[in-house]
């Protein structure tokens, strides 16, 4: 397949002409209103400091069913001790500059440029980029943060700064979405962590078929209100929802 070249135009190729690798187009920029279309067109930013900016749509996608999470036994055990207080945007720059950092390992975090942090909270500051944050006192120890948009949740990236922490995050966000009917979490690509905690991969033909009708549903902002979070869920709680 060819490598198509945007233009100052606001659109994209269709995503199922990417190539083998999930690369499908280069340039264009990181406006709101193109970030958003490329989200409801199964196609987001991927890039390193002094690349292009390179757009992707890769086939298969890792896709997580937020009531489909697996939560391992000692997992479970960890999150009613409840080491850490979970939030939901209190400090989404921090948490996205957290997950910027290299990470333990070796793996770096490099990707995440400044013009693409700068271009995600504008988002956040127009409601359609949120984060969860797993904090230790005033610490913050761990947390994730991503897009949404209708009844998907398009997950970015993730740091943990402490054991489990970024594990926990991600099961509070999938008990989150739950509870207010999100039909999907995007992983974007396969990591052996993320299929441990119940990802599945899915062809990028049945990925694009869900999306279009998820994105397009209207869901209430408010859920988002970062003092009506609240995780774990006390057993009152589970029975009678208060949000």
């Amino acid at each position: 397949m060819p490598l198509f070249r945007l233009s100052e135009k606001n659109e994209f190729p269709p995503a199922w002409l990417a190539r083998s690798d999930g690369l499908l187009c280069i340039g264009g920029d990181l406006s709101m209103e193109r970030l958003l279309l490329a989200y409801q067109n199964g196609i987001f930013p991927w890039f390193s400091k002094n690349e292009p900016l390179l757009w992707w749509s890769p086939d298969p996608r890792l896709v997580l069913f937020p009531e489909a999470i697996n939560i391992s036994r000692s997992l479970k055990k960890k999150i009613k001790q409840a080491p850490f207080r979970i939030t939901t945007d209190n400090d989404f720059e921090q948490t996205i500059v957290s997950c910027s950092q290299p990470r333990r390992g070796g793996h770096n975090g490099t990707w995440l440029v400044e013009e693409m942090i700068d271009a995600y909270i504008r988002l956040h500051k127009h409601g359609y980029a949120h984060s969860i944050e797993a904090w230790h006192g005033n610490s913050l120890v761990g947390g994730l943060y991503g897009v949404c948009l209708g009844g998907v949740f398009f997950g970015e990236s993730m740091f943990s700064n402490e054991r489990d922490a970024s594990k926990i995050a991600l099961s509070a966000l999938a008990a989150f979405l739950t509870r207010h009917g999100f039909d999907m979490i995007d992983c974007q690509v396969t990591s052996h962590h993320l299929l441990n905690m119940g990802a599945v991969e899915v062809s990028r033909d049945t990925f694009l078929k869900r999306l279009i009708p998820s994105t397009a549903r209207r869901m209430n902002p408010d859920i988002w209100d970062p003092s009506r979070f609240l995780y774990p869920l006390s057993s009152q709680e589970k029975n009678h929802e208060t949000f």
